[in-house]
Order: structure tokens, then sequence, then C-alpha cells
């Protein structure tokens, strides 16, 4: 998809908050500092649209990001993130949960994982929720320039057997530094809206 028009319509806590246009979205979980501002920004074409932060676990809202008038993003708050309470992880989980389990216009979950390292226990738990509720699942293997291109697929098959991944799952190769992956991704989410 060319990107040209985006726009962050709202950062919402409950579900009176969420936009009622009928468009298709697409969440975006994963731990936080894991990449999925730097995800969001390259997908859409811009440097900062996404806030990125040195400091983990700044999302504590759904932003709902709205791309060229036809679907959303929505960037859910980051999980693993030791320096937040427990209270406030606590809150997060209920919000999340809530939206992943009541949102009729929710096509797909993508999971951002660092393709560098094995899927870590909290991207195995947030893994199994999604399927337990019978969520379809992209997972973003991301940071892949971090890696010698020849190794890509020996990381892809260990994120995949870590998660023990689905068979109707994707998993894609992606880099925010270079794009890689990024048309696959457009393809994948262009599916999910026939």
């Amino acid at each position: 998809m060319n990107v040209n028009n985006v726009e962050l319509v709202i950062s919402a806590v409950k579900p009176e908050q969420y936009p009622d246009e009928g468009l298709p979205e697409f969440a975006l979980a994963g731990r936080s500092n894991v990449g999925k501002s730097s995800f969001i920004n390259k997908m859409i074409n811009r440097k900062s649209l996404a806030r990125t932060s040195s400091k983990p676990g700044k999302t504590q809202t759904l932003n709902f990001y709205k791309i060229e008038e036809q679907l959303f993003f929505v960037d859910v708050p980051g999980y693993g993130y030791a320096k937040v309470s427990k209270k406030e992880r606590e809150a997060w989980g209920k919000m999340i949960e809530t939206y992943f389990t009541s949102r009729k216009e929710l096509k797909a979950v993508l999971l951002i994982i660092d393709l560098r390292h094995p899927p870590t226990k909290d991207d195995v738990l947030m893994y199994d929720f999604l399927k337990y509720y019978k969520l379809p699942c992209v997972v973003i293997a991301t940071k892949a320039d971090k890696i010698p291109r020849g190794k890509w697929q020996k990381h892809a098959k260990m994120v995949k057997e870590t998660l023990n991944l689905q068979q109707e799952d994707k998993i894609i190769v992606f880099s925010s530094e270079t794009g890689e992956g990024k048309d696959k991704v457009w393809k994948i989410l262009g599916n999910f809206q026939k």
C-alpha cells in the first residue's frame, strides 16, 4: 500500500472510546521495546508518527492510527516490562483483553517478536492467549537487519518452534531499517480485508 494519509485518531482506554467507523483493525502486540513503534513508522513511511521511546512501557493506551481512510493499526501497551507496577499491568491486561475479545472490527493481531532471540515466556503467553480466543495472528520477526541473511531461516524456525506456531498463522521476517518484509505484510493485511 502506498501510504500518504495517516492520523492518530484516539488513544482509548475503554470500549466506548473506540472509533465507530467500522474499518478493519489490526492490533500490534509485543514486548516493551521490541520495536512496535519503529514497525508502524516503517509501514506508514513516517519517521516519528508512532513515538519511539527509550523508556519501555510508555504506551499505556490503545492508540488507533487510521491509515488511508481504509484501516486502523491499533498499538497496544507492550508487555513484560518490570518497572511498571503490578496494579498498572493488571489494568492494561484487562484493557487489552477487553479489546481483543470483544472487538468485531479486529481482523488479526500482529505479534512483534525480535528475530534475534527465542520468543520470551511472555511472547508465548500472548500467542497462546490469541489462539485460545481464536484470533488470527501474523508473527512479525523484526530486527532482521541485525542478523546475517543466511541465518534468517534458522532464527525463523526457532521462533515457530518456540511459539508452536499453528499452520494458519504466518511469520514474516521484517526490518524497520531496510524495509525487508514490508510489502509482504501489506499483502497479508490486504487478504484479511477481503
